[in-house]
């Protein structure tokens, strides 16, 4: 509770949390939130501006309806991220509790984990989609293995500091197993960068997602992906702006209020915090 007080008090934090709200519930209820089908087309209907003969945000140049293409790309961008993300996770936390734990793991993981801090992301994204071949499925595995050493190193911090602790000592004096020491005292004391790092993490996947696809890499016509979007409507940029302004805001939206939350919760769940509120 006293987290959520936290956040509450935190006025950026909290636009950002009714922002995801809303991004969500685009996302799970797309189907009945759409106004047309995504994907069918009408020519006689290309390039309608924003409220023109009924579409809320108009057409694009084969007269789909955008609106209802910018709620199922809510779904694709939050599906992706989530995923991703979680895949990323969990290669991040057991590669950092296992550096962080045991002395002869740590060179050898930490070695892999520069190797892959070496290429720039985005690079390293391209590079993996090139080898696999480019659809979102593929996306989702580049962008998961670029997000496991970020999680790595946070938790390896986390576990070096831990693990000096009087009460991880006296579990081994008492006979404790390692694993038992691993993940029911060490790892439950290194969720808070997690989730901080999971939050914000959020926002670079999404826009990466978009990037990728924005170059070809990601999502293929005529998926209704943000970033895809974006780059069908590039050519159109004078005679029907809003093809690429419309994603390009909510991409924009989207990864602000993932970042502010992901700062309401690091400055939440920091423990100098509870000093200062007493």
């Amino acid at each position: 509770m006293v987290v959520v007080k936290r956040i509450l008090k935190n006025k950026l934090a909290v636009i950002g949390l009714i922002i995801i709200f809303i991004l969500f519930i685009m996302a799970i209820f797309a189907p009945v939130l759409q106004t047309q089908d995504p994907y069918q087309q009408s020519l006689t209907e290309a390039e309608l501006g924003i409220g023109e003969q009924g579409y809320i945000l108009g057409t694009d140049n084969y007269g789909r309806d955008i609106w209802s293409r910018m709620v199922h790309g809510a779904r694709i961008s939050l599906v992706v991220g989530i995923t991703s993300v979680s895949i990323g996770l969990i290669g991040g936390v057991l590669l950092g509790l296992l550096a962080g734990y045991y002395k002869k793991l740590d060179g050898i993981i930490m070695r892999v984990v520069d190797l892959l801090f070496a290429f720039p992301g985005i690079l390293l994204a391209m590079l993996i989609i090139a080898m696999l071949g480019t659809s979102l499925v593929n996306v989702v595995i580049a962008i998961s293995i670029w997000s496991i050493p970020g999680c790595a190193r946070i938790v390896r911090g986390s576990v070096l500091s831990i693990k000096k602790q009087e009460y991880i000592m006296a579990m081994r004096a008492v006979g404790a197993s390692n694993i038992r020491i691993l993940f029911k005292h060490i790892l439950p004391n290194c969720t808070a960068p997690v989730i901080v790092y999971a939050t914000m993490r959020m926002a670079t996947t999404i826009l990466s997602t978009s990037a990728l696809s924005f170059l070809g890499l990601g999502a293929q016509p005529p998926t209704p992906e943000w970033g895809a979007m974006i780059a069908a409507g590039q050519d159109f940029m004078w005679s029907a702006p809003h093809m690429s302004i419309i994603p390009g805001i909510a991409i924009m939206l989207t990864v602000f209020a993932f970042n502010v939350v992901g700062d309401g919760l690091r400055d939440a769940l920091d423990p100098n915090m509870e000093l200062s509120d007493n």
